[in-house]
């Protein structure tokens, strides 16, 4: 009796002193972080979130209006979480460029139930050796591959956009996300998807549905929690389409492994990838799994989800936002057809690895594009130790940083007239002049994007297809669309087009 009296005394008093260092620790940072300036507090309890408490597109400019009065940083707070919102390149530079700040921020919670640990939201060990085994998937000679489907699918998308050209418009978004989805669903997963089965049917519409449940937890952050999460009105339904999503992969990695065959991967020799079969990036985690063992099933999953969202969402949006600014802008698709003539010579050929390389033109329309419409508008980061800003503000180690892209990229000082649409900015010489962390679309630092020039191939590819068989005209143009908050940046509406056939 004495002994259970003590153990339990002693439990006691181990956690008391656990919480009195947890309480610590979070005053501590919190002092630290206070004199960071930010919108008003309203209380303890809910600091200054209530700023961000209304509609997505009124979220969006609040943010805007942040960055105008408090530049270069400010706090967004509530309980004991503080998060330094970041908002010039030099900041941008310190946090990025550090390997002790790999950890993404608190935010990226939203994810786990679908992506689980994936290269997106793991850190440490686990993601330095999944970024490694995924790396020779971007291999040139692999790339090289990779353009024949995204022809193969520009060519089914034209075919779509003909059946409704006739139409005064067309709203662009769900041709555009059929389009990369399966692009990536052939890529990452060697699986052909054309929507016609119901399982297909089924995964489409959970994309769809996990995106809406992800905005309502990123408008109403509480839930961004696990165990607030469970009394979300959305979280039974979060539950089944995450099963959806879970059950469609898992069953094409199973029919993948049961076909699957020793892989040579590319080397620095191979200029040609001398496979006899496609490679898909799930071929690389099998293979890693089968000769080495250095990835389980459940990770084979977590990463295919990964490029599943990644490879399909950021691209869509960014393909949305290139055809609405091309259609605006006549002399800049004017520019673009005669340079795909030029380097081309017959607008019905399918481009080439090279070709694509050699549109340069284009390839400076994209960068702009992404500049003024960066598809990941912020990212956030836990920070790994101890940081003072460039403006002497100290933010503590294991705080969040939000380091707003879509603000830097619209920094008058870094591009003067930010709301124009001028692709010259690309040109070499004015890259040159410019911080390197001033042009963040695909990230910059130990974890930038490993499928940037993946994307990239693929923007130039539907762009080229689209352009030899339409001229385009605008409907929506930069001055009517409405932006929101999202996971990554959206319309309020989707972007709508006339697609006039080229004779």
């Amino acid at each position: 009796m004495l002994l259970s009296t003590t153990l339990v005394c002693a439990i006691g008093l181990l956690g008391v002193f656990h919480l009195l260092a947890w309480i610590k620790f979070h005053a501590s940072n919190y002092m630290k972080m206070c004199v960071i300036p930010g919108p008003p507090q309203k209380g303890i309890l809910i600091g200054n979130m209530t700023y961000l408490q209304t509609t997505p597109e009124k979220i969006f400019l609040r943010l805007r209006e942040a960055t105008k009065n408090f530049y270069p940083i400010y706090k967004l707070n509530a309980l004991h979480k503080c998060a330094a919102n970041i908002l010039n390149p030099e900041d941008c530079e310190l946090i990025m460029s550090n390997s002790a700040h790999n950890q993404k921020g608190q935010i990226y919670d939203l994810l786990r139930n679908w992506l689980k640990d994936g290269l997106l939201t793991s850190f440490g060990a686990k993601w330095q050796t999944r970024r490694k085994i995924l790396t020779p998937a971007f291999h040139f000679s692999i790339l090289q591959q990779f353009v024949q489907i995204f022809n193969e699918e520009a060519e089914i998308l034209v075919e779509d956009l003909k059946k409704d050209c006739s139409k005064s418009y067309i709203s662009i978004s769900s041709h555009i996300t059929k389009f990369t989805l399966k692009t990536i669903a052939e890529t990452a997963m060697g699986s052909k998807l054309k929507f016609e089965t119901q399982k297909e049917i089924d995964y489409y519409q959970a994309v769809y549905d996990v995106g809406k449940i992800l905005l309502y937890r990123l408008t109403h952050p509480w839930f961004i929690f696990h165990y607030v999460n469970f009394f979300s009105p959305w979280y039974l339904q979060e539950v089944k389409v995450t099963k959806t999503l879970h059950n469609f992969t898992r069953e094409v990695i199973k029919h993948r492994e049961e076909n699957f065959k020793d892989i040579e991967l590319p080397t620095e020799e191979h200029e040609v990838y001398k496979g006899k079969k496609r490679l898909a990036m799930l071929d690389l985690l099998l293979s890693a799994k089968h000769k080495e063992g250095i990835v389980e099933n459940d990770g084979i999953q977590e990463e295919v989800d990964t490029f599943m969202f990644k490879g399909h969402d950021t691209t869509s949006a960014a393909l949305c936002f290139a055809l609405m600014l091309i259609a605006s802008h006549s002399e800049v698709q004017e520019s673009i057809v005669a340079e795909m003539r030029e380097v081309l010579g017959d607008l019905s050929k399918k481009p080439s690895y090279n070709d694509l390389q050699n549109l340069k033109y284009l390839e400076r329309c994209i960068k702009e594009t992404l500049r003024l419409y960066p598809s990941v508008h912020f990212i956030s980061r836990t920070l790994g130790q101890d940081l003072i800003t460039t403006g002497g503000y100290t933010l503590p180690k294991e705080s969040n940083a939000i380091i707003h892209i879509y603000d830097v990229h619209h920094n008058a000082d870094i591009y003067p007239d930010p709301e124009k649409f001028d692709p010259d900015r690309f040109l070499p010489e004015n890259v040159q002049k410019r911080h390197p962390y001033a042009y963040l679309p695909f990230s910059a630092g130990p974890r930038n994007c490993i499928g940037q020039r993946f994307a990239m191939l693929e923007l130039k590819t539907a762009i080229c297809a689209i352009l030899a068989n339409f001229t385009l005209q605008p409907i929506d143009t930069p001055e009517t669309i409405i932006l929101v908050v999202d996971i990554i940046l959206r319309t309020k509406e989707p972007i709508k087009i006339k697609f006039v056939p080229r004779s």
